[in-house]
This record gives C-alpha cells, structure tokens and sequence, in this order.
C-alpha cells in the first residue's frame, strides 16, 4: 500500500511550511485540495498527522516520524529525476566531513571538474554519515575509524598530526621546545582522533588539559583560530596544507615530533563499484591525495 505522491507532496510541504495555505500556494492548490489530501493519508494511515490551531499547523509525534521514512524516498525521486534532466550526463553525489570539503576537495574540485566535463557533480557536507540506503548519497569522505559494515571503504591518505602556529605567535611566545607548550594557549579539535593529550604523551611529556584555551569541533575552525594568533592547534598539515602554503601557519617543531594517522576514508556501497562516475571520481581523488 503506497499512498499516492500528490498527498505525500502535500504532507511533506505542509511539515515544512508549518501552514496549509503555503503549502497550498507553493503547489499550486487551493488549501481545501490540501486538506483533502491530508485526510485521505491520514485515513489510509490510520494515524493523525497534524495539529492544528488559529496560529500555527505543528506535526504529531506521529507525523514527524513518518516525515523521517519517506524524506529519503521524495528526495531520491528528485535526484533521480534531475539526473535524467541533465541530458545523459552521469551524475555523481559526494558528501564529506565539513573540514575535508572545506579545507581539501573544495580548493581542488575545478581540477575534477575540468578533466570530467561529462558528470554533474554534486557536493553536499554535514557532520553526519550518509545513509546508503536512502539513495542520496554515491560516495561518502569520512573521517574516524573504519569499522563501518558492509560497505566498501578506500583509505585517502597518511596524515601527518602535529602542533601548527602562526609566525608571529611562535616569536612573540619564544616557543623553542616542546616543554613551552605547556606554558602557552592550546587550541584544541575536539572531534579529532588525536588529541593533545596523545600528543603530549608521545613526546614523554604530561600536558595538563587545563592549558587548552579554546576548543572547536571542527578543524577548520581551530586551523583559523591558530592562524589569527590565539594560540598554537594540534591538527593535520595534510589538511592544513593551504595554511601553511600561504605561510599563516608553520610547524612548530620539526617532523619527528608529529603522529601519523589514516582517518580520512571514501566509503560506498558495493553497488556502486563500477559505476563510471563512481570509479571516475576515486581515481581522480586517489591521485589528488598523494
């Protein structure tokens, strides 16, 4: 039993505009059609969808729950039908961690671009793991641990975690060795798999954590936050590489003091696996992160 897609387009408008007259307006309808759409879902359903009051329409437990199950479905209709709009091109869905799309695949995405004229790339980013099953989503930049079942999972690249900071910052602290750190503001990621704990006991050296002056979860923003001179960031240079190319940030010691890590994965479906744009965009990505 599917109910039928004009009374699913109401209900999913009606969630979102919080009103029967704008959802009314936004397809077209009058707002008795709306509502006669409604009811016919919510008699199939057997549930009520909708509170009503003089000011303001807000989903029942129940309907905000059935908006979760079928968002998924109304959006990969419209993918798919944009892709079979695009005249035969392949397109290509990625979503990534918000520091990895910012910091790495945006400043290199007109390269993929220019070499695969034939795919229309889509880029989308949240903190959150796509949901395979939902269809949305071809391939997945993760970062963590990979323990991710069932699916395929590439590792990108060996980064290299170490202590970054401003010139400036540097000189102005006279940070020589690694024992001033612990005399000296600390910015710290707080979703990183390496944390200046682990950094600390590496080098022989217990860093007390109450010498981390800012926190951030995400390594775009502690990156930033170092290069404004606030203090010194234990992240990535692989991801850190435009910083430190532009020389607003530099290592604070030499190599041998930084951790080695895999934390970022392409992650996807075995579907997916010879799909052109699929195979296509791992090769390009592959090469890129070497």
């Amino acid at each position: 039993m599917i109910p039928s897609l004009s009374s699913l387009l109401a209900f999913e408008a009606i969630a979102r505009r919080q009103s029967f007259a704008l959802a009314a307006s936004e397809l077209h309808l009058t707002p008795s059609a709306v509502s006669h759409q409604i009811a016919k879902l919510e008699g199939m359903l057997g549930v009520k969808l909708f509170e009503r009051t003089l000011k303001s329409t807000q989903l029942t437990p129940e309907g905000a729950a059935y908006l979760r199950r079928i968002s998924g479905a109304l959006a990969a209709l419209s993918a798919a039908t944009h892709e079979a709009r695009q005249g035969g091109r392949h397109s290509l869905y990625v979503h990534a961690s918000p520091s990895f799309a910012s910091l790495w695949l945006m400043p290199r995405i007109s390269e993929f671009a220019q070499t695969n004229p034939d795919i229309a790339l889509f880029v989308s980013s949240s903190p959150s793991h796509s949901d395979f099953q939902q269809g949305l989503v071809d391939i997945d930049i993760r970062y963590g641990v990979p323990n991710w079942q069932h699916l395929v999972i590439e590792p990108l690249s060996t980064e290299t975690i170490q202590p970054l900071a401003s010139p400036d910052f540097i000189q102005a602290h006279r940070v020589r060795h690694k024992r001033d750190l612990l005399h000296v503001p600390l910015i710290q990621s707080t979703v990183n798999r390496v944390q200046w704990h682990d950094w600390f006991s590496a080098q022989g050296l217990e860093g007390p954590p109450e010498r981390v002056e800012l926190s951030f979860d995400r390594a775009m923003m502690s990156l930033d936050a170092a290069a404004q001179g606030l203090g010194i960031a234990l992240e990535s240079a692989w991801l850190a590489s435009a910083y430190l190319q532009r020389g607003q940030l530099v290592p604070v010691f030499s190599r041998q003091s930084a951790l080695s890590i895999q934390a970022h994965f392409a992650v996807y479906p075995q579907r997916n696996t010879n799909r052109p744009a699929v195979v296509q965009f791992l090769q390009w990505l592959q090469k890129a992160c070497k």
